[in-house]
């Protein structure tokens, strides 16, 4: 059901790893202004290292547990060619192929390595939104918060429909710690 909302069909990109509400943020301005939002889960073909510990399922379950039907989750694996507009071509064609159309609006936080994405002939066209971080956390922090089983401090930046997941997310970011081979699939 359309809600004449300014844009059709938005897009956020994002490893996830793991869902903090800065992302969380980001996404829910995404909904407010799309009709359609596609999460597109990046490095989605990695798990079991300490900077991705999450498979993409766990990724996609999380996100769903959070945004529900207003989204549709992704996997949007990694093709080694950096962050530049070729890649950002390759997210597009994603998107294209996933949705039938290229998006509307692109939804990012305003980090450098993401300027040049859309810069190219295909990206022509599509509105970019940059969101503030809304705070200062990112997911590395986040993972350093089940290294030192902080709870306390996890909760504070973490949906609360996330919060019956700590033991597990916990238990699989430790075991990933130190590991630098993938699990990829």
């Amino acid at each position: 059901m359309m809600e004449n909302k300014p844009f059709r069909l938005g897009l956020v990109v994002g490893r996830f790893q793991t869902l903090h509400t800065g992302h969380e943020d980001m996404i829910r301005k995404a909904i407010a202004l799309c009709d359609r939002v596609g999460l597109f889960v990046g490095s989605s073909q990695e798990s079991g290292t300490f900077k991705n510990p999450f498979s993409y399922e766990l990724r996609r379950e999380m996100l769903n547990d959070v945004f529900g039907s207003n989204v549709c989750v992704y996997p949007l694996p990694d093709i080694g060619v950096g962050n530049n507009a070729k890649w950002g071509d390759y997210v597009l064609g994603q998107v294209a192929e996933r949705f039938g159309r290229l998006p509307d609006l692109v939804v990012s936080g305003k980090e450098e390595r993401r300027l040049d994405w859309f810069d190219s002939i295909a990206g022509n066209g599509i509105s970019e939104l940059y969101v503030p971080k809304s705070i200062e956390m990112s997911a590395s922090q986040m993972r350093q918060f089940f290294a030192e089983d902080d709870f306390e401090k996890w909760k504070a930046y973490t949906n609360p429909k996330l919060w019956p997941r700590y033991r597990q997310l916990r238990q699989i970011a430790l075991a990933s710690q130190g590991n630098l081979e993938t699990k990829s699939i």
